[in-house]
């Protein structure tokens, strides 16, 4: 018989995937499969003050769906309160109503709000609740959080449990030992450990916390959760199956089948950059962004908490771009019309030396290497990989533009490039998408002085049905176009058929 308590969080922990949303089945599975699990407590969300940020059901977890869970479930249950966003002014507001739908209320809490968290728990406390410290960034106690351990003690009496999280993914089984112990010497409660998987030690740093006697583990389906995710609860099952707790394998095999087309759909788990940040304790957040963006390669992440990691805001810099002016420009995008009408578009500019072409992207830079006309290449993203594979060395010419310094993503450059090379003073025509290849393509014309606009390959996606990167590529291009317009004061003009409205269309043939 087990002496520790199981806590799912998936509900919790893996909204940061679903902003928070999972439809009525998904719960409803979620509930009748844990019902028959050996799982003690589910944590099923946030209670939450109005955000400007999109939440979802279980970013608020109203009293409705509480009711429902409470009747439904046979396990006890918890809500997150983030401690950052509330005080204790708020709690007649998010706590009075859930009274006798819910058994623990866990506080998520950064060490150094570690006073002004003990003032929440304690007013908690006295609401009838069961409190929990969830304390982030266990790696760090011991080197960058002066005096959080020294003053534990404080806990005693108003804190339930004490959960240690491993925020980063980063703590090594010695660790876990040697921070549980200190934990353990300065409190009276019960003590959890929430673990992450970056480094894929959660289930050897959750059995390493059993071993030194704590009281609660978390633990989240097919390891649902922020960033490269939590440890796997069939997995933990399976482990103490042998251990010789009771574990229905039809039953969590219904429980996992639950949450794999969600796992499907948003690709949870560790990956290199996710190793990188649990390694060296850098915030999920930033990470989780990067990786779920469809411009950004494993390279420029990598490059990117190296910066971080080093305290720099970026790794190279580079002469501002200070280029002759010309009077027209055409920007080349990445869409077919730039292969189909290829033989056009080098006549046209046979015959319009005069022209400066602005490839946004290096998709269809081989096709074209050998016109006449100056050429800029913009770098951002995937487009130096881009250009590494497209461009050949001994045919290059031409000038390689970066985004302005300090880049976010750092700065990848090709070796054979980096004597032509230059970075922008400023983006002055939109605050927004700044780090987008056609932001970097339509400021590279203004800065060329450019009083005619024209592109190519900003075809537009056609269908009824779009994925949700062609519908982020469509968005952000027409707010590009939008934005550039109203500060150029003059059309853009597309030299193919263009599903973009934004784009004034004329026909590259009536010009050649």
């Amino acid at each position: 018989m087990k002496k520790f308590k199981i806590l799912d969080c998936t509900l919790r922990d893996g909204g940061y995937y679903t902003n928070w949303n999972f439809s009525s089945e998904v719960v409803n599975r979620y509930i009748e499969t844990t019902n028959n699990l050996p799982i003690d407590y589910l944590e099923v969300g946030y209670r939450s003050k109005p955000t400007r940020e999109y939440m979802g059901k279980f970013g608020y977890s109203p009293v409705f769906v509480l009711e429902k869970l409470h009747n439904n479930s046979t396990k006890k249950l918890a809500v997150m309160l983030n401690e950052k966003s509330t005080t204790p002014k708020d709690l007649d507001m998010l706590l009075t109503p859930v009274k006798g739908l819910v058994d623990m209320i866990r506080i998520a809490v950064d060490p150094k709000n570690f006073n002004r968290a003990l003032l929440l728990a304690k007013s908690v406390k006295k609401m009838g609740f069961k409190v929990a410290f969830n304390t982030m960034y266990m790696s760090k106690w011991s080197t960058q959080c002066d005096g959080f351990l020294d003053n534990l003690s404080e806990i005693n009496g108003v804190a339930d449990l004490f959960c240690m999280v491993d925020s980063f993914g980063g703590v090594t089984p010695s660790e876990v030992r040697e921070i549980t112990t200190e934990v353990k010497h300065s409190t009276n409660c019960l003590i959890g450990f929430h673990g992450h998987n970056n480094l894929q030690l959660g289930l050897i740093n959750t059995l390493t916390a059993i071993e030194c006697g704590v009281d609660f583990v978390d633990a989240t389906a097919l390891g649902m959760g922020r960033g490269a995710g939590n440890l796997n609860m069939e997995l933990l099952l399976t482990y103490l199956k042998n251990e010789g707790i009771e574990v229905d394998f039809n039953v969590l095999g219904d429980y996992v089948s639950v949450f794999q087309p969600l796992l499907d759909e948003y690709h949870w788990g560790t990956n290199l950059p996710y190793m990188i940040s649990g390694a060296n304790s850098i915030p999920q957040k930033d990470v989780m962004e990067w990786v779920t963006n469809r411009t950004y390669s494993f390279n420029s992440i990598v490059r990117a908490l190296d910066n971080k990691r080093n305290h720099v805001p970026d790794n190279a810099h580079y002469p501002l771009l200070n280029p002759f002016p010309t009077e027209k420009v055409l920007i080349v995008g990445g869409g077919n019309s730039v292969i189909e009408h290829r033989e056009a578009v080098k006549e046209f500019l046979k015959n319009n030396q005069d022209f400066s072409v602005i490839f946004a992207t290096c998709r269809h830079a081989a096709s074209y290497q050998d016109i006449l006309n100056d050429k800029y290449y913009c770098l951002v993203g995937n487009e130096a990989k881009r250009m590494k594979s497209n461009v050949r060395e001994d045919n290059f010419e031409g000038k390689c533009i970066l985004a302005p310094y300090p880049r976010k993503m750092g700065t990848e450059v090709p070796e054979f490039v980096k004597d032509s090379t230059f970075e922008l003073k400023a983006i002055s025509f939109t605050t927004n998408y700044l780090d987008s290849c056609t932001a970097i393509a339509l400021q590279t014309a203004l800065d060329l002085k450019a009083k005619e606009v024209f592109l190519i390959g900003y075809d537009g996606y056609k269908g009824e049905v779009l994925s949700e990167k062609e519908m982020d590529l469509t968005n952000e291009n027409r707010t590009l176009f939008t934005d550039f317009k109203a500060y150029f004061k003059k059309a853009l003009v597309s030299l193919n058929d263009t599903l973009y409205k934004e784009l004034e269309i004329k026909s590259i043939y009536q010009f050649i």
